[in-house]
């Protein structure tokens, strides 16, 4: 088995676990829709396609499994690095990369590295793309993750 599978299979365990249907629900969505948002990005940006999907398939593992959101991003990264450590078939560098992302990825404004830059827009265009009728949270880097696939899209704008 690939190592992409081996953590969607801890994925889904963790969320089978999820007692409240909709948390579950949420989580299947939003998890799989940002690891494949991450697989296309990363694919355009050069990086590496496994990681960034493995990056988004656990960029908010510790909100679907404790329904716990105030600092998710940073309890993120330990419950991440649980779940490698544990299917132990990643190396200390990877395991790096990912959990940096993962911590890094609420941090929308700030700039940072190549991997959490990728889940931020990951993150944003599964937000965005999921329910169109919502308003865009984050507008001037949605134009521009847009631009890069030549997509021109009026943005009503409502925060930066």
């Amino acid at each position: 088995m690939n190592r992409l599978e081996l953590v969607r299979n801890e994925v889904d365990e963790i969320l089978l676990c999820q007692p409240n249907l909709n948390m579950r629900k949420d989580g299947y969505i939003h998890l799989y829709g940002v690891a494949q948002n991450c697989t296309l990005l990363a694919i355009k940006r050069g990086l590496d396609i496994e990681l960034c999907t493995i990056i988004g398939m656990l960029h908010d593992i510790f909100t679907y499994k404790y329904e716990y959101v105030i600092n998710h991003a940073i309890l993120g990264m330990d419950e991440a690095e649980k779940v490698l450590r544990k299917l132990d078939v990643f190396s200390d560098d990877e395991i790096t990369i990912i959990i940096t992302a993962i911590g890094n990825h609420s941090d929308k404004s700030n700039k940072h590295d190549k991997y959490s830059e990728l889940i931020k827009d990951a993150d944003i265009l599964q937000n965005s793309l999921y329910d169109t009728s919502n308003e865009i949270n984050h507008p001037k880097r949605m134009r521009k993750i847009l631009a890069k696939f030549e997509i021109k899209l009026k943005i009503k704008e409502i925060k930066n």
